[in-house]
């Protein structure tokens, strides 16, 4: 096992462009692309330094998972007979020089990546993390009885919230957010689910953000008419800048965009984990499509590195180093992590307490989504 000691000597003594590049052999090397800030490059190091010279390793990072799915489409579209046009001439113009052997995927992109054979099955079954995850995660990757995706890290949806706005009472809950002393002083995301998600939450914690009939809801529209009318604008991209600047006093947003906001201002702003459960994302380990396969060598080596991220050394890297929290940690192994990160025990407290009530949002059929979408609508242009 290797210690949070030698994770961090291997920070120092390695600067990020060698962690991210190789230059061997390319048919033996194993390539991955992750989702910047994701993965510490504390940790690459730390793997690199578990294998021998002959069994290189190339990481390269990407902005946005959008990007990701978008380049698994490309070369799943190189690997089909095309005949030229200026759509293929454009996507071949915009895909990598080289396919990557694992990418980082959300979990929001998984079924759909499936449906257009994007990815394949991953063989980690008999990986020791792969049983210490919790098994909410080995369903959301579990599709067919294949493994799909291997989790590294996840979040959720949280309130951030003017800790200087004295007037404002504690906010512990999703139901804070119908308060008048907020009328016309939140920022929401421009996300149907989300929104329409908390409002279910905030009728009673025993419905699902993926609850499959909304006309059974009691209250539902009315509830969240009501939101609505305490809404300053709805963004999923610039929903923070105005709790910033004290234009808006509560902003419902993703916990990798929160966090480091709260690092940055701890005199001003606040999280808050809703006590009656939130949505959840988590950030996955893929394996694109390759009609010629890789290696042997490569594949040892691919597994290798997921099991690495599941390692309590690596888990605690992660944790420490991005906004995320790995799928590893349990109630029972907190013990193990160091002063460093329990330093932030509330929010991971509150995060794990709350985990039990919360929902990995699921795609929904047709004719569901599409009761979804009009009562969004229908609120929205009211």
């Amino acid at each position: 096992m290797i210690t949070r000691r030698q994770f961090l000597i291997t920070s120092a003594a390695l600067t990020a462009s060698q962690l991210l590049s190789s230059c061997s052999n390319p048919t033996d090397t194993l390539n991955v692309i992750m989702l910047q800030g994701s993965i510490p490059t504390q940790l690459v190091g730390a793997f690199r330094q578990t294998l021998s010279r002959n069994n290189p390793v190339k990481f390269k990072p990407e902005a946005q998972l959008a990007r990701i799915f978008n380049l698994l489409e490309n070369w799943h579209q190189e690997e089909k007979p095309r005949s030229w046009g200026l759509n293929q001439i454009t996507n071949l113009w915009n895909s990598s020089s080289q396919q990557a052997d694992l990418v980082t995927l959300g979990d929001f992109w998984l079924d759909k990546a499936i449906a257009q054979n994007l990815i394949q099955p991953l063989d980690i079954n008999k990986l020791s993390g792969w049983h210490n995850l919790p098994s909410e995660f080995q369903t959301l990757v579990t599709k067919g009885g294949k493994i799909y995706g291997a989790p590294y890290r996840w979040g959720n949806t949280v309130i951030a919230y003017r800790k200087d706005q004295t007037e404002i009472p504690a906010i512990k809950d999703w139901s804070d957010l119908w308060r008048e002393e907020f009328k016309e002083r939140i920022s929401l995301l421009d996300n149907y689910r989300e929104i329409i998600g908390l409002t279910l939450k905030k009728l009673d914690n025993s419905y699902s953000y993926n609850t499959p009939d909304l006309t059974t809801i009691p209250d539902l529209e009315s509830e969240f008419k009501a939101l609505h009318q305490q809404v300053k604008f709805y963004s999923s991209t610039k929903y923070l800048q105005s709790l910033i600047l004290g234009d808006t006093w509560a902003a419902v947003g993703w916990s990798s965009d929160i966090l480091p906001l709260v690092r940055r201002y701890p005199q001003k702003i606040g999280v808050v984990v809703p006590a009656s459960g939130t949505s959840l994302w988590a950030d996955l380990w893929v394996q694109p499509t390759m009609t010629n396969g890789i290696s042997d060598r490569v594949k040892s080596r691919l597994e290798s590195w997921i099991d690495f991220c599941w390692q309590i050394s690596g888990a605690e890297t992660i944790m420490l180093f991005t906004n995320g929290i790995s799928p590893i940690l349990k109630q029972e192994n907190q013990a193990e992590l160091t002063k460093e990160l329990k330093n932030n025990q509330d929010f991971i407290d509150f995060t794990l307490k709350s985990f039990s009530k919360s929902d990995f949002i699921l795609p929904l059929a047709p004719e569901i989504d599409r009761e979804y979408q009009s009562l969004w609508k229908k609120i929205r242009t009211s």
